[in-house]
């Protein structure tokens, strides 16, 4: 294992992303401080380390002193805690994407924090969504508070856990057929989460300072493909072997039953990611990415088959042995 005796805080690390960004940098020898409202939800991440390494610790997110402390006496930072969508009290998006940052932002510069990475959401700065707004209002707050601070702009992320494909996936197997808002035409450019969280950890451990540094740089990561929603849910067909219809929404209707949907106890859609679906999802022609930080891309193709094909109808296809016959595929 290499050795790099440093301390990090991970906000987040419990989440999809999180564990990912937690478990590569225990790989390279770094302690790990988990910042989390309830420290139980992160004792899973232990056996990611040596003992020892990776240490709960208990953070009252909405408490500027319960966020210094957490950051206290590490090199590193990582933020990336985010909500999809705010249900119940309003002004969750202002609480998670803006007021949290800012804080953990005032903190890194108080404590004299090496390097701060803060992992923000692609388009932001041209979409029309509060999502969107939130998240850009969010970077401005950091940058402010800590201009050297790292932004990381991911499209959407995928992987074994992910809440993209997964949710659709599981609704393949109840629906007859799937909405196609807008038409489908809006661009996505999936990146995989193993490739995000290298990202991270590579800005994080960059020895290269100033004008050859990744400091107060924003970096986009998408996958190699961009695709829209329509090729989407062919890629999501084609690996779970389930053909479904496609319904076309217009905007206009979609929000209307976004609204009844957003009641749920997790909402399958909501009228701001309805109008999210406006803008495409895609990283910007000269913007620094995953290339630019050495990161080999991971495409769809490569990782969607290792988690979808438990969908498919009496689940995951046993491979075939030396011995055995060939089979005729049934679809």
């Amino acid at each position: 294992m290499s050795r790099i005796d440093k301390v990090a805080t991970v906000f987040g690390g419990t989440g999809f992303l999180g564990r990912q960004i937690v478990a590569d940098l225990a790989a390279r020898g770094v302690r790990v401080k988990v910042a989390t409202r309830v420290p139980e939800h992160a004792y899973s991440l232990k056996p990611y380390g040596q003992v020892g390494q990776v240490v709960p610790f208990a953070c009252d997110y909405s408490d500027g002193a319960s966020v210094a402390r957490a950051i206290a006496g590490s090199d590193l930072v990582v933020n990336c805690i985010g909500i999809l969508y705010e249900k119940g009290k309003s002004g969750r998006f202002q609480k998670i994407h803006v007021d949290l940052p800012a804080l953990i932002a005032k903190a890194c510069a108080e404590n004299g924090v090496g390097r701060f990475v803060h992992v923000s959401a692609l388009g932001c700065d041209t979409g029309t969504s509060r999502y969107a707004k939130s998240k850009l209002e969010g970077e401005k707050a950091v940058l402010a508070n800590y201009p050297r601070a790292v932004i990381l702009r991911p499209s959407v992320i995928f992987g074994a856990d992910d809440d993209f494909f997964n949710m659709f996936a599981e609704l393949a197997r109840y629906m007859p057929a799937l909405p196609l808002i807008g038409g489908g035409k809006t661009k996505f450019q999936p990146v995989y989460v193993g490739d995000v969280a290298a990202a991270a950890v590579q800005v994080l451990t960059d020895t290269h300072t100033g004008k050859n540094g990744p400091e107060g740089k924003i970096y986009q990561l998408g996958g190699p493909e961009v695709l829209t929603f329509r090729e989407i849910y062919g890629r999501l067909f084609q690996f779970t072997g389930r053909q479904r219809c496609l319904v076309t929404l217009p905007y206009g209707l979609a929000k209307f039953e976004a609204s009844f949907l957003s009641l749920l106890p997790k909402p399958l859609l909501t009228p701001d990611q309805v109008e999210s679906l406006k803008t495409d999802n895609v990283v910007a022609d000269g913007a620094l990415g995953l290339e630019a930080l050495g990161i080999a891309v991971h495409g769809l193709d490569a990782i969607l088959p290792t988690y979808l094909e438990r969908y498919r109808e009496g689940g995951r296809r046993r491979v075939p042995g030396p011995g055995d016959k060939p089979l005729r595929d049934i679809r």
